[in-house]
């Protein structure tokens, strides 16, 4: 009897491992894309890594579309990952909605940032978030901030430069850029507490590129602690916004970290005071780096093309010779709208040198591309720099030509120039980071002139790309102030 039961055993057992064998076999990818995982644990974050601290993202990228192809695999980010190189890469991801492509961020990013930002959220959730982001940053409030960005870009160039002549332009944009998130986005307005969230969010932002080891020294480490001192710097924040909600003094959508506090979901709920703070994370990195990294650069080429230059200064002294002719003090909407070339040169600068080299979203389920199998949970990228320097959509793709976005011999294809993302997934705060890039170089060219004091200065990307010396300037001003 035991022997006819050992061998009931013997068969069931075979024929579960024979199921188990066949379910993995139907529900494996016939046909990944070639590329290689690196090493375990750390994939191929190192060289990616080392690549865009040397500025060489697009070389390690082509090293490799040399190797396997348009679409590669690759494990970087802590996730395996599958790279888009192309129109049509940009187009599927960009363009998918969650059915297949869910905005999943990378383990670094859930980490530093948190697992309720807004590119994690789905549903109703996310539906929430975004409309109150989209509340404070849709066209006709971004007309109503320029007086008040006005007021504030002014003050700060003075207060910079009051007892100096030499100042770091990385340094004064981060700066800048910030204290306008906070001041007109948020309402913060206390200077220390300013100070102290910038110096966490930059270490925030740094390690979300970092190797997720959490070893004391290591950087991941340092953004975990910075992250620590942010949500308890801003708790006591938050606490007294519901009291003052509560009691009428604030008025919900007087500033946006108050529009959180007012949100109800579908039951009636309000958001948890850790979504807030995921998304306060979220907003004020998102809202202040990549216009400072603009600006840096903008202030850059001025320096090393003197026609380019002489052609913005002509533009904004104009607008400048304009509103003193009407007697007007401060900057307008309408204002901003003259400043067309000062634009050209901005949007030609994102193609040649885009802020954010990529961006990536997950697998929601087994997908097909190219004719290539994703398996869901996998990461996809896109990738900025592969269309903008494609002779395909840009004309002589490394010549620098402003004149390319006014009347373009080539119509440029949807989701071909992505410095701001693309379809549904378009950077909500696009027209804020444009309105702030416009005053801000109107203010600097209008009242300074400056000089690099490290002409051949080289870019790194710390991830993103700016001038490798902080951009230290010599600085006067046109007229005594």
């Amino acid at each position: 009897m035991s022997i006819i039961l050992i061998i009931i055993f013997t068969l069931f057992i075979a024929l579960l491992f024979s199921k188990l064998i066949r379910t993995r076999r139907e529900n494996c990818p016939k046909n990944l894309p070639k590329g290689s995982l690196g090493w375990p644990i750390l994939g191929e974050m190192l060289s990616f890594l080392q690549a865009q601290r040397k500025d060489q993202g697009p070389e390690w990228i082509k090293e490799r579309v040399d190797k396997y192809g348009k679409v590669f695999k690759t494990s970087i980010m802590g996730s395996k990952t599958v790279v888009f190189v192309g129109l049509a890469g940009n187009k599927f991801v960009l363009g998918s909605d969650e059915s297949i492509l869910v905005g999943n961020p990378p383990k670094t990013v859930v980490t530093m940032i948190g697992k309720f930002n807004l590119f994690g959220l789905s549903g109703s959730r996310y539906r929430l978030v975004k409309s109150a982001m989209l509340s404070f940053l849709k066209l006709e409030n971004v007309q109503n901030y320029v007086g008040r960005m006005d007021d504030r870009v002014t003050s700060l160039l003075l207060n910079e430069t009051k007892d100096t002549n030499t100042f770091k332009i990385v340094h004064f944009m981060k700066k800048l850029t910030f204290d306008l998130s906070c001041t007109i986005l948020f309402d913060l307005h206390d200077e220390p507490t300013k100070k102290a969230f910038l110096d966490d969010l930059k270490v925030i932002f740094e390690a979300v590129w970092s190797i997720p080891v959490n070893f004391p020294g290591t950087l991941y480490r340092r953004g975990l602690q910075a992250r620590s001192r942010v949500l308890k710097r801003l708790l006591p924040i938050i606490t007294k916004r519901k009291e003052d909600i509560a009691k009428g003094a604030r008025c919900p959508s007087s500033d946006l970290l108050s529009s959180f506090l007012a949100l109800r979901d579908e039951d009636a709920k309000p958001l948890s005071d850790e979504v807030i703070m995921d998304n306060f994370i979220t907003m004020t990195i998102a809202s202040h780096d990549t216009s400072a990294i603009l600006l840096s650069l903008l202030v850059l080429k001025m320096s090393r093309d003197k026609d380019i230059y002489q052609k913005i200064l002509q533009e904004q002294m104009e607008v400048k010779k304009g509103k003193e002719v009407k007697g007007e003090d401060k900057l307008t909407w309408a204002d901003t709208q003259k400043m067309k070339y000062t634009w050209r040169v901005a949007q030609e600068l994102m193609r040649i040198i885009p802020p954010v080299f990529g961006n990536f979203r997950t697998a929601s389920k087994d997908i097909c591309f190219d004719g290539f199998d994703i398996p869901k949970g996998w990461q996809v990228m896109w990738l900025s720099c592969a269309t903008h320097m494609d002779e395909n959509i840009f004309h002589n793709p490394k010549e620098f030509d402003p004149s390319r976005f006014d009347n373009p011999s080539r119509v440029i294809p949807p989701y071909a120039y992505i410095p701001f993302g693309g379809g549904m997934h378009t950077c909500i705060g696009n027209e804020f980071a444009k309105v702030e890039t416009l005053i801000t170089i109107h203010k600097l060219v209008t009242m300074f002139e400056w000089s690099t004091i490290h002409p051949n200065e080289g870019l790194t990307r710390r991830p993103m790309p700016y001038p490798s010396m902080g951009l230290p300037v010599k600085i006067r001003s046109r007229t005594p102030q």
